[in-house]
């Protein structure tokens, strides 16, 4: 059976148990908590780079969640959750890399406003606001008139995308400015995967504690 190795708050881990639930797979997941249980030999043994999430299936052992995504999109193809077309394979892909690359870096600069610390310089939440604005001119952009983008049907570009996205009004960035990409974030949030992944208050809390208590060493 295969395995996840994930943090339920961590959106790389998230868009693994999304995909593993939309191609209806089974899976035992395995929590790891970030409070030093990611150095213990046991998963280090698993993951030498100490992070999560880690997909094992059949004694293969998967870093990285992207490459997890391709590992289960080429094993259990059905269903197809990356085009075949090559403009349409491109913008998943563009889509899933600046998500990982532009988008979610400058969100950490809000981490102190959810975890009720302090808020950062202003300056800075001003570039991280303009270079996240930059992304979802971007992402709306290249959304058209199918419900996902460049399929009808959800690709591994809304697994990656959604997880950070509907996070944004959360910390104040509205999304009013983008209509093609809210209707989109609706339309994820409604999916079962979404709900079932959702993080719920109790995990919300145990991590603003973690990390809480790793900034004041």
């Amino acid at each position: 059976m295969l395995t996840l190795y994930h943090q339920p708050f961590s959106p790389n881990s998230r868009r693994v148990w999304i995909t593993l639930l939309e191609k209806g797979l089974e899976f035992e997941l395995v929590e790891i908590k970030i409070d030093g249980e990611q150095f213990k030999p046991e998963f280090l043994a698993i993951n030498p780079f100490h992070h999560i999430p880690v997909l094992v299936d059949d004694g293969l052992n998967v870093v990285e969640s992207l490459a997890i995504l391709d590992y289960l999109e080429a094993k259990y193809s059905t269903p197809v959750m990356l085009p075949k077309d090559a403009k349409d394979l491109a913008i998943a892909r563009m889509v899933q890399l600046v998500t990982v690359n532009e988008l979610l870096p400058p969100t950490t600069t809000f981490l102190p406003q959810i975890l009720g610390l302090p808020e950062a310089a202003p300056e800075k939440i001003e570039q991280a606001k303009q270079k996240i604005s930059t992304v979802l001119k971007f992402f709306e952009s290249l959304l058209d008139d199918r419900p996902y983008f460049v399929s009808h049907n959800l690709t591994l570009a809304e697994v990656v995308a959604g997880t950070v996205v509907i996070w944004l009004p959360r910390i104040g960035i509205s999304l009013s400015d983008y209509p093609k990409l809210s209707t989109w974030c609706d339309r994820l949030v409604a999916r079962p995967s979404w709900q079932a992944t959702e993080s719920t208050p109790e995990a919300m809390e145990e991590f603003k504690s973690i990390v809480v208590a790793r900034m004041a060493q």
